[in-house]
């Protein structure tokens, strides 16, 4: 078993509020829409197995976007927009935090009633993964956060977390059922967290002799050392700073959106009337349906399309959200009728702001541009868990001049 990634992140507590919530809920089900008609479900999985891929994903839905609460943030909203619709979708999403994680095994096995598949290895999975996290890698977290997304034709990922014992820090472990290799040696496809020194890791290579003097879980012997164990740390600050994004390819987001015109480009017609503020969170949006794994190393880039709860780097904007859903949804709906031509527009968004990049230097302050955003977060419907935005006493124009 191929184990995809690892995240550690600092532990952050409080609930989402509806208003976000619901957004996330109709955001999240978009996204996956989108993926599910252009790549297919085996895709989905392997996104959601991607640690760097998966932060990104929760930040560009509104989520704090160095929180341990994306995760089970994203979790919790995608399973319920994506579970009433798991029939037409074929995707469903079991587990949860707490109570909920230990309700994966008897979720799995009425799926498998529904689809014929074999409930009993599933539910063997499933367990076998906790275990690995819980115990064979005794790293001081423990599990308290189980989801497993299981698509119809037998493939499924799980993504789990933990909380230190000491520190107050998460740890998300990431798990993609597409190389099975062995569930003791070397499974997951990612790891994020900070290094903690030596601890005791019974799956790695160099592990072998002990683990067949203490535990036999698996029966197959694993000779390969997986290539691609992918770490993400995030930092403890909450701001968002220029270190933390990759400045050519939000400056040349930013160039495109709010520099140009929508009407200047040709392939972007289809979009026409939409500001440049809605723009801005299509382009980043489209990113995270289109963009190569490659483009994911700096999840903070992608709070730059909703903003984060906590009012970093500013609050979320919910008209422009609303407009970001709405644009997608109206381009699902014309898809599944066969014209596509408006989910193919944000496909070219994307190229676009891709081809920009190559001969793009970035000479512009980043905190000039949260300072912006935040100075008219107002007009956009800014919220944070704390407050609504108000006017400035002074206000300033939206349209930047950076470049």
């Amino acid at each position: 078993m191929k184990r995809s990634g690892i995240a550690d992140m600092p532990l952050h507590y409080g609930k989402v509020p509806p208003w976000l919530y619901e957004r996330m809920s109709a955001l999240g089900l978009s996204i996956i829409e989108v993926i599910l008609m252009d790549y297919g479900k085996d895709e989905v999985l392997r996104r959601l197995a991607d640690p760097f891929w998966f932060q990104s994903f929760g930040a560009v839905m509104g989520m704090d976007w160095h929180s341990s609460g994306i995760t089970t943030s994203v979790m919790g909203a995608l399973k319920r927009s994506i579970n009433p619709n798991s029939q037409s979708l074929g995707l469903y999403i079991c587990g949860g935090k707490g109570k909920f994680s230990r309700e994966t095994p008897s979720e799995l096995l009425q799926i498998a009633d529904k689809t014929g598949l074999n409930g009993h290895e599933l539910v063997r999975a499933s367990k076998l993964s906790a275990k690995v996290d819980n115990t064979a890698i005794q790293d001081g977290y423990q599990l308290y956060l189980h989801n497993f997304i299981l698509a119809d034709n037998g493939s499924w990922s799980v993504v789990q977390q933990g909380m230190h014992e000491s520190d107050g820090t998460a740890r998300r472990y990431h798990w993609h059922s597409g190389n099975i290799k062995s569930f003791i040696e070397e499974p997951h496809t990612g790891i994020n967290g900070v290094s903690r020194g030596k601890i005791l890791n019974l799956t790695d290579a160099e592990a072998s002799g002990n683990r067949k003097g203490i535990l036999d879980i698996s029966h197959t012997d694993s000779i390969d050392v997986m290539k691609d164990f992918s770490r993400l740390i995030l930092p403890a600050h909450h701001d968002v700073q220029a270190s933390d994004v990759d400045l050519k390819r939000l400056g040349a987001l930013l160039y495109l959106t709010r520099e140009q015109q929508p009407q200047n480009f040709e392939d972007l017609l289809m979009l026409e009337g939409v500001g440049p503020r809605t723009m801005q969170s299509l382009a980043l949006v489209s990113e995270v349906i289109h963009g190569a794994p490659s483009r994911f190393a700096d999840p903070a880039r992608f709070s730059f399309a909703h903003g984060g709860k906590d009012g970093h780097p500013f609050p979320v904007p919910t008209k422009t959200y609303d407009e970001s859903i709405s644009i997608l949804r109206k381009g699902i709906e014309k898809s599944k009728l066969g014209n596509s031509d408006k989910l193919n527009t944000l496909n070219k968004l994307h190229q676009i702001v891709a081809a920009t990049e190559k001969d793009f230097t970035p000479d512009f302050d980043i905190q000039q541009v949260i300072e912006e955003e935040r100075q008219n977060s107002w007009r956009f419907g800014g919220k944070t868990v704390f407050v609504d935005a108000e006017p400035p006493k002074k206000p300033k124009s939206i349209q930047l001049s950076l470049f």
